[in-house]
């Protein structure tokens, strides 16, 4: 299985290239990539320069161009992709099915796959894309149980990739209402989810406050970890039920899944963190390296090399072995 892995900024590119990565997925510094951070990202001449980078040493580069575009301004977007493919680009991660229109007719020989933001979470929808627009491969939403994947391999013949670690997203994604709510700005359009900009902590009555949009998302103890704010994983009270009705503030870590969606025929394992340090990347890298490799060699997988970067320190598989609140 390819392992795909990501990279905010050139140095953790090299980072993760350096580590073992088989391809690198980045963005553009602009508002086409869904990781729009101040500080991330890479400019045209950045992105042809890793580009270069990852191809001398055998891997592979997609860019990320997955936001919807505005009307009016589409044109942005279609420069992104005509970039991506003159700078090198492997392949390009889309959402937006206009932008896929536009790809498809303009860029013949650009790969295409259909980003996560799309959604698409069964035979049907994916076969669509396929027929309409040749895309090659699918990111799985991650909300899919490793035998719902299984299903969907069987009726498709596009390659799927699917994440093992990092931030989980709970909602459909790229569509937080939620986080469009708190803020003003949506993780579609503006491709910020719970930005960073929004968030405030404070000290209240001897304990850890952290806001979003002016929002009370976490109350800790004086001196426990503080969660990030992000919407889906705060504490709400539902009747008689306080907590975190959707999902723990703790990271996604598939490792131990790896051989069952290898045999659910996966194509691609996907580490989400282009937010992160080289230092990360290259960490985390490493270590979903060698579990690959002992996928393929039966052997067990490694595990606990990472709790340490996890949110909290913890980690769920997610929706792969998932019991629903």
């Amino acid at each position: 299985m390819e392992l795909v892995c990501p990279a905010g900024t050139p140095a953790a590119l090299r980072a993760a290239v350096d580590a073992g990565a088989h391809a690198v997925y980045c963005g553009f510094a602009d508002e086409t990539n869904a990781r729009n951070f101040p500080g991330l990202n890479f400019s045209r001449e950045e992105m042809a320069e890793g580009i270069a980078y990852a191809h001398a040493r055998g891997a592979k580069v997609l860019v990320a161009i997955n936001t919807f575009p505005r009307a009016g301004d589409q044109p942005i977007w279609h420069r992104a992709v005509a970039d991506a493919e003159r700078c090198g680009a492997d392949a390009v991660i889309l959402a937006d099915l206009g932008l896929l229109a536009h790809a498809a007719e303009r860029h013949p020989g650009l790969r295409l796959h259909l980003s996560v933001q799309a959604a698409a979470a069964n035979p049907d929808a994916i076969n669509l894309y396929a027929e309409a627009f040749g895309v090659k491969r699918v990111v799985l939403p991650r909300v899919l149980t490793v035998e719902e994947i299984t299903a969907i391999n069987r009726e498709i013949d596009v390659e799927t990739e699917v994440f093992v670690f990092g931030g989980l997203c709970v909602m459909a994604e790229g569509r937080c209402s939620l986080s469009s709510y708190a803020t003003g700005l949506s993780p579609n359009m503006n491709g910020v989810c719970s930005p960073a900009s929004h968030v405030a902590y404070a000290e209240q009555s001897g304990a850890q406050e952290a806001r979003l949009g002016g929002f009370l998302i976490h109350r800790t103890p004086k001196g426990a970890p503080v969660p990030y704010p992000t919407l889906c994983k705060g504490c709400f009270t539902s009747g008689e039920q306080t907590g975190h009705i959707f999902e723990d503030p703790v990271s996604l870590d598939a490792t131990r899944l790896i051989p069952a969606l290898q045999k659910a025929g996966v194509r691609a394992l996907k580490i989400e963190g282009r937010q992160r340090s080289r230092a990360y990347v290259g960490q985390v890298v490493r270590a979903f390296c060698a579990a690959v490799e002992a996928a393929d060699k039966g052997q067990p997988m490694p595990e606990g090399l990472l709790a340490k970067l996890t949110e909290g320190q913890a980690a769920t598989t997610g929706a792969y072995a998932k019991t629903w609140r």
